[in-house]
């Protein structure tokens, strides 16, 4: 391969990973609604990026569940059905179980300390930043995967928490900040002292208090502008990714 051509392949995989970076945390933060339209066309103006890097972006966020790619009407957020709602949270369920009960015991300081900064992060957020203190309400247990070692573990985890907060933002009561760190606490502290059945039923108990609030009715869609609202989550791409300025025409 030319020199020459290896400065754009690293462009390219900067933009994919800003692009869906940006997504993701949109849509895990609810700024994007279930629903929301996904154009390519303004969002690759947005990153500066062509239809097809974020035509593969917007096919990697629909492997993970998080986008529907519907024929000839373009990709939007994905819209959970009420009907999968709870078999979604079941699923959840048995695999935080299996998590907690790899960890009991046998956690080590730095995990431990890495836990406890970020339900610190959490609690900042809490109050003063409500799509910040959801994103990372859901990260929390993506970590707790993540620290089993299991690459698969992580995998699952992260598409079923992510459906999860899609399924809460159709159907649900508001997040509860205050909730999620207590109990994230509680499971860091059962963790630490290798008490697999105490982890278990704080789990247990925590996620049925998020599948709870849970409502039938779903909330009206939202007015957005899908280049106003991915502007707040672009401050991870590389200053080189901004969109070029048009040159002017002399008349």
């Amino acid at each position: 391969m030319p020199k020459s051509a290896r400065p754009a392949s690293n462009g390219n995989t900067d933009r994919v990973g800003a692009i869906y970076r940006a997504l993701r945390h949109a849509i895990i933060e609810q700024a994007l609604s279930p629903g929301a339209k996904l154009p390519e066309d303004a969002i690759g103006e947005r990153f500066g990026a062509s239809r097809t890097i974020v035509r593969h972006v917007l096919g990697q966020l629909a492997a993970e569940g998080l986008v529907e790619l519907r024929r000839n009407r373009g990709a939007a957020v994905a819209t959970p059905s009420w009907d999968e709602a709870r078999d979604v949270f079941d699923v959840r369920l048995g695999l935080e179980r299996l998590i907690v009960s790899r960890l009991a015991g046998r956690l080590t300081a730095d995990q431990i300390k890495r836990l406890e900064s970020h339900v610190d992060d959490e609690e900042r957020a809490r109050g003063a930043n409500e799509p910040l203190s959801i994103r990372l309400a859901t990260e929390f247990h993506i970590v707790l995967a993540e620290m089993t070692g299991s690459p698969v573990l992580t995998r699952y985890v992260s598409e079923v928490a992510s459906r999860c907060g899609l399924i809460l933002a159709l159907y649900s009561r508001p997040h509860s900040a205050e909730c999620a760190v207590s109990e994230h606490r509680a499971i860091i502290a059962a963790l630490a002292a290798g008490d697999a059945d105490r982890a278990t039923a704080v789990m247990d108990q925590h996620l049925e208090a998020v599948a709870g609030r849970a409502l039938i009715v779903s909330r009206p869609p939202r007015d957005y502008d899908i280049k106003t609202i991915l502007a707040r989550y672009a401050d991870d791409a590389p200053a080189s990714l901004a969109p070029a300025p048009r040159a002017r025409v002399k008349r």
